[in-house]
């Protein structure tokens, strides 16, 4: 476990999501998260270098969706590194989370295979 945590940048946090749960939540000022969120107990969030990843296998085909960027230590001490997907480490934050903290949100426009046609690591980058 400690050898997957040290290869995680475990210094920002992202949430893929919909437009319109994001919109609804900055209205309310709370997120609540998705129907798999709710479900599992917690909001999925995502390291940078799990962004890709998160994609493609939870989000193909899915127009309007938002990259948002929250910096880790503003969510203590609710966020959570835990043992998820191929053993890896992942974020996952325990309440509602409030949108006023995060750092920016970015729209993912889909491509014609179905994913994001933005480079996201360029993405990140560009909004360090």
């Amino acid at each position: 476990m400690a050898d997957n945590a040290a290869k995680v940048d475990t210094s920002r946090v992202y949430k893929i999501v919909p437009a319109r749960l994001w919109s609804n939540a900055q209205a309310s000022s709370a997120f609540t998260g998705s129907a798999d969120d709710q479900r599992d107990g917690f909001i999925h969030l995502s390291a940078a270098a799990q962004i890709t990843g998160t994609l493609c296998k939870y989000f193909r085909n899915q127009a309007d969706l938002l990259l948002v960027a929250f910096d880790s230590a503003s969510l203590s001490p609710h966020l959570k590194w835990e043992t998820s997907r191929g053993g890896e480490l992942f974020p996952h934050y325990y309440g509602s989370l409030p949108p006023h903290l995060a750092l920016w949100q970015r729209p993912l426009p889909l491509g014609a295979d179905g994913l994001p046609q933005c480079d996201v690591t360029q993405l990140i980058e560009d909004r360090l």
